[in-house]
């Protein structure tokens, strides 16, 4: 059981444990949930953290660590240990009690970090004494089970490991090759594979599941239970990165960068709206093919969850880009001479912006004819290029567009565009979306702002000063709120503009779980999805899903709003 940090602590400080009013409180019960599992007779392992990588938003770790120059996370910087200690003491006083030994609860064991083993530049060796005090602190908050580690053995070797602890094996393929590895690092102790990766997960652009096939999972999995191996099936059930918490991956080669996408179905045995799939089927027969403890208690399969078609949604109602920044609190729109990263900005009780869009505007004077703008460094993630509330750059339909101007890939990329009037003032605007932060790799792969982190912007190869910045969170709270909607079908076809629309979805009776498709809304289209204020993740016509899954508790009988957008029209 992973816990993310960055849920529990989304400000410096600031805890939440379901007791907040974030956009995901409503989840973070962690209490609740370990006794939900015992309740169900079922051991917990716990993963506390801080960092977690699962695909998930900077690897758990919140992005307001990013505020300190000098930070080095997953170190022992004393400014990481000093709130990673303060996070882990909240958690253990809420789960200290529960462990097995105890008496009182299900928690069977602690792992210390994640995949430290990975966590290296070339020949370097990572920091062992930071994993050492996590363990201790651990100790020192009240933990009494067993403590573990897990990387890919055969890879990382020791280097992940705390002496004295339980060293696990995290893999897809090659199972017999990491047993022999744990063989040689630990050859008195038993074998536990804490990551049995089940299938894999997906980035955008990318072609959807290139993971592991049925018959290499049945095979892979028979071996485990041959060697005599505890497992742990990563993932079991799939789900979704709801929200802008997805993770993303950097890489050596071109595109460099790869954002996940928001369903992470993961192609595991039971599937994102918890369906049986064959994988499932073949492990729930290796299992009992394999079980030596007889007469055990085979309840009866539940039931899958039914899925409603509804009928198709048109949009009704609209807000501009410009309508949405006419609506951000005053106290949200900061004046800079400069540029400022995402992270940097003074608002959220000086924590900074974490997550959605932020808009860098500038009054520019622009004589009518063509004109050069230029990006110094590289941006973060994507942006959008508008000249007076009109959109000028491309949509992003194929991966050769990464290189171009607006895109991650190339660093100083330019762009050329023309002012067909004679005025003098324009609106010069760039949109950024942050796409989500990498979440795995060496230590320089978390260096990791976003917007417009690194250099100045050039106007026909001059500086541009002064900026109003918009940071767009596009929390809950504000969605509900938004007000003074516009009909549709949408602006005129001559206006070309970020928009965010509003649709409303009528049941009349209970309500089912459902997928809403975006197919048929555009190669270039691309943005996210809300329904009834909560985000259920991004949309891209880039592909490779053209679905969103949304569970039947975020619906009721009656009127259901649904707001999707927001790059471009």
């Amino acid at each position: 059981m992973y816990m993310p940090w960055n849920l529990h602590e989304p400000r410096r400080g600031e805890y939440d444990f379901s007791e907040g009013q974030n956009d995901m409180s409503y989840f973070l019960n962690v209490t609740a949930f370990v006794e939900m599992a015992q309740q169900e007779d079922l051991f917990v392992i716990l993963r506390p953290g801080p960092y977690i990588c699962s695909e998930w938003e900077f690897g758990g770790l919140p992005s307001w660590l990013l505020r300190d120059p000098e930070m080095k996370v997953r170190t022992s910087y004393p400014g990481f240990l000093q709130v990673a200690d303060g996070y882990l003491t909240e958690v253990f006083r809420r789960v200290a009690d529960l462990q097995f030994q105890r008496g009182n609860g299900p928690i069977i064991a602690f792992q210390v970090e994640n995949e430290y083993g990975a966590f290296r530049e070339g020949s370097e060796v990572p920091e062992t004494q930071y994993l050492i005090h996590l363990r201790d602190k651990m100790i020192e908050l009240g933990s009494i089970e067993m403590f573990f580690t897990s990387d890919t053995p055969s890879n990382n070797g020791d280097l992940g490991a705390v002496p004295g602890e339980l060293q696990t094996a995290n893999f897809a393929y090659e199972a017999d090759k990491q047993f022999d590895a744990l063989d040689v690092l630990q050859p008195t102790k038993p074998y536990m594979v804490a990551e049995f990766w089940s299938g894999w997960f997906d980035h955008w652009g990318q072609l959807y599941h290139d993971g592991t096939s049925l018959n290499d999972f049945t095979y892979v999995l028979e071996r485990i239970f041959a060697r005599n191996s505890s497992v742990n099936f990563y993932m079991f059930i799939g789900g979704t990165s709801f929200g802008f918490m997805n993770g993303a991956n950097l890489q050596s080669s071109f595109p460099f960068y790869a954002a996940d996408i928001s369903s992470y179905d993961y192609d595991s045995p039971l599937s994102e709206a918890g369906d049986y799939t064959d994988k499932y089927y073949a492990a729930k027969d290796l299992i009992a093919r394999f079980n030596r403890i007889p007469n055990i208690y085979m309840p009866p399969m539940p039931a899958e969850s039914i899925k409603t078609a509804y009928p198709a949604i048109q949009a009704t109602e609209h807000l501009t880009l410009e309508d949405l920044l006419l609506q951000l609190p005053s106290y949200l729109v900061i004046q800079s001479n400069n540029l400022l990263a995402m992270e940097d900005l003074p608002i959220n009780n000086n924590n900074g912006q974490s997550y959605g869009y932020v808009l860098y505007r500038n009054a520019a004077t622009l004589t009518g004819g063509a004109h050069t703008i230029q990006t110094i460094g590289h941006v973060r993630d994507l942006a959008v290029l508008l000249v007076d509330q009109q959109r000028l750059t491309p949509d992003w339909k194929t991966e050769m567009q990464l290189g171009n101007f607006g895109f991650w890939a190339t660093a100083n990329a330019s762009f050329e565009f023309v002012t067909q009037d004679s005025a003098n003032s324009h609106t010069v605007d760039l949109l950024v979306e942050n796409m989500g932060r990498n979440n795995f790799g060496p230590p320089s792969y978390f260096h990791q702002k976003r917007g417009l982190p690194e250099g100045p912007v050039l106007l026909d190869n001059e500086e541009v000063v002064g900026y109003t910045i918009f940071p767009l969170e596009f929390t809950s709270a504000w969605v509900r709120s938004l007000t003074n909607w516009n009909a549709s079908p949408a602006p005129p076809p001559t206006v070309i503009c970020p928009t965010l629309t509003k649709s409303t979805l009528t049941i009349s009776d209970d309500p089912t779980d459902t997928y809403i498709t975006t197919t048929g809304w555009g190669d270039g289209n691309r943005g996210v999805v809300f329904v009834n204020g909560f985000n259920i993740g991004r949309y891209s016509g880039i592909g490779p899903t053209k679905t969103l899954y949304i569970p039947a508790p975020l619906l009721s009988r009656g009127d259901n709003t649904v707001n999707s957008g927001l790059v471009p029209v």
